[in-house]
């Protein structure tokens, strides 16, 4: 197992005017900074980010958007992932921020993970259901291929606590786009 941490984007003076930032900062001054050999190694992989927005944070996008290499060769097919976070506060950032998250293992495995030269993909929808609120709670996020067609995919993701209970869903319909309505993409 490795545990690693992404890199920094923050200015120091914005670190160091949250306490809690800044400490967590010294905590983890000795882990590692992921990398993309990182993630071709492991057999399952596991992030865990704050909510911005309902999205991970800055630092994470930057990391996720630097895999494309790995994605067009094919080398995070068959990962198992899993994602999780946290906030100072209970709404449904958590579970789109999960969901966010899962979309990106979507695109490494579950649908265009490899796509042939000259194809893409573009989301056709994309619908979330909040389900209850979420109060304090563990959650989990499951995600399946519903039909992976030649053209179009659809993927969709549970979001349970941890009594199993259904918090969220989301699902994804995706096309796979070739020759001229692949170029540029």
């Amino acid at each position: 197992m490795r545990f690693r941490k992404v890199h920094e984007l923050a200015p120091r003076e914005a670190v160091a005017s949250n306490e809690g930032w800044a400490a967590h900062q010294l905590e983890t001054q000795d882990v590692e900074e992921a990398t993309n050999d990182n993630l071709a190694w492991a057999d399952a992989i596991i992030f865990g980010t704050p909510t911005r927005y309902g999205l991970p944070t800055a630092q994470l996008k930057q990391f996720l958007e630097m895999t494309g290499g790995l994605w067009v060769k094919g080398a995070l097919v068959n990962k198992v992932c899993s994602s999780f976070t946290s906030t100072g506060t209970s709404h449904g950032g958590q579970e789109t921020t999960i969901i966010n998250l899962n979309t990106t293992f979507y695109n490494w495995d579950a649908y265009s993970a490899n796509p042939e030269e000259g194809e893409s993909f573009t989301t056709l929808e994309l619908k979330i259901n909040f389900l209850k609120p979420i109060w304090k709670a563990r959650l989990l996020a499951t995600g399946r291929v519903v039909k992976q067609g030649r053209t179009v995919g659809l993927v969709e993701c549970d979001i349970t606590d941890e009594k199993g209970n259904l918090v969220a869903r989301a699902t994804s319909t995706r096309m796979t786009l070739r020759g001229e309505r692949a170029q540029g993409r």
